[in-house]
């Protein structure tokens, strides 16, 4: 049994079935027994690999991208810099390494990292130590001025409610007890305005997963880019008005059953991209939406690829060439992984768009 178990049981024992939300927040974020408090889940010795951790290219195609769009925009004189959810720092490292031939680039930008976990914000200290990042806890918090945000697997870990459809109402997902043994179970069906429009293309017995914190985020972000400018790249799996269980986790690179290691193993779920740009469309804002496959070959990895390898052999060159076909390949992350951008609807769109899928 894991530290965490026996508060969990000892919470549901004293109030009955919580939410999958709850549970969740409890899993990742609980202050002493937390997955992302209490350890690095990143790279090899960890849980799951992101794409940064891959391949520097991942983190340059996406650093150019909104370089170009800051250009575009007229290169405001001062700007917000921002990643949700930084991991280990290597994401930004990579944006900020691919983007120092961009004239004003660097002196204009003020970079602000969101991320609650303390031991990866030590993490992130070292890995950005030259380039002076400020911290804070979420979107919410990030200053008032033009803000281009990057977004990479942050989503999917969010906390999320789940469903099935009853008729015209939503029967919730909830975590229960049996003894020593955490158990699914359902709520009675209630009517929920949050997902009034999933009633249009769901059927009864449907599952849809819906995240509050994730609306918060995407109204924080595009409250700054309307009123101030600036652009947001968000990347991470999932899908348009996504259906089904897709409530995961993951512990030493294996698939388990979310309630089996309470506070050390990963839980995640697909993230809605339609959810998300639901959230942004009071705000004016343009949306553009594609795979990481088309999204990376339109912003010149095979070029950025073929120059990287020129200077590598053997083995490095086998798994640099690996690198760039789990990034793009239909069959890896390629087309499993979306990207939505969000811009001012008045501004020059984000560059690699062009496979558009809505």
């Amino acid at each position: 049994m894991t530290a965490l178990k026996p508060l969990i049981l000892a919470q549901i024992a004293a109030r009955g079935p919580m939410r999958l939300s709850d549970y969740m927040a409890l899993c990742l974020l609980h202050p002493q027994h937390g997955y992302y408090t209490t350890r690095p889940p990143f790279g090899a010795a960890g849980d799951f690999i992101t794409a940064p951790e891959i391949s520097q290219m991942f983190g340059e195609m996406l650093g150019l991208c909104l370089a170009q769009n800051w250009l575009d925009s007229g290169a405001p004189p001062t700007f917000t810099l921002a990643e949700l959810g930084p991991g280990r720092g290597t994401l930004m490292a990579d944006v900020l390494r691919a983007t120092r031939g961009v004239a004003g680039f660097h002196a204009a930008a003020n970079i602000y990292l969101v991320e609650a976990s303390p031991a990866l914000r030590a993490v992130q200290a070292q890995t950005l130590a030259a380039h002076a990042p400020r911290w804070c806890g979420s979107a919410e918090d990030l200053p008032d001025a033009p803000l281009f945000l990057l977004a990479n697997e942050f989503f999917d870990a969010l906390p999320i409610r789940q469903f099935h459809r009853t008729h015209a109402a939503w029967a919730e997902v909830m975590v229960g007890a049996a003894g020593d043994d955490l158990t699914f179970g359902k709520a009675a069906p209630i009517s929920l305005p949050a997902l009034e429009r999933r009633l249009r293309d769901t059927r009864d017995g449907d599952v849809v997963e819906y995240c509050p914190a994730a609306g918060a985020s995407i109204t924080a972000i595009s409250q700054r880019i309307a009123a101030f400018g600036g652009a947001a790249l968000i990347v991470d799996y999932g899908a348009w008005q996504g259906v089904g269980d897709t409530f995961q986790a993951l512990r030493a690179h294996e698939f388990c059953s979310p309630l089996d290691a309470p506070g050390i193993a990963d839980l995640t779920a697909h993230v809605d991209f339609a959810a998300l740009a639901h959230a942004a469309a009071p705000h004016n804002l343009r949306t553009q939406y594609t795979a990481q496959g088309p999204f990376l070959a339109s912003l010149g990895i095979e070029a950025r690829a073929t120059r990287l390898a020129q200077s590598l052999r053997g083995p490095a060159l086998s798994a640099h060439i690996a690198a760039k076909q789990r990034l793009t390949s239909p069959a890896e992350m390629g087309q499993l992984f979306k990207v939505l951008g969000l811009t001012p609807a008045d501004t020059p769109p984000l560059a690699g768009f062009d496979s558009a899928m809505v």
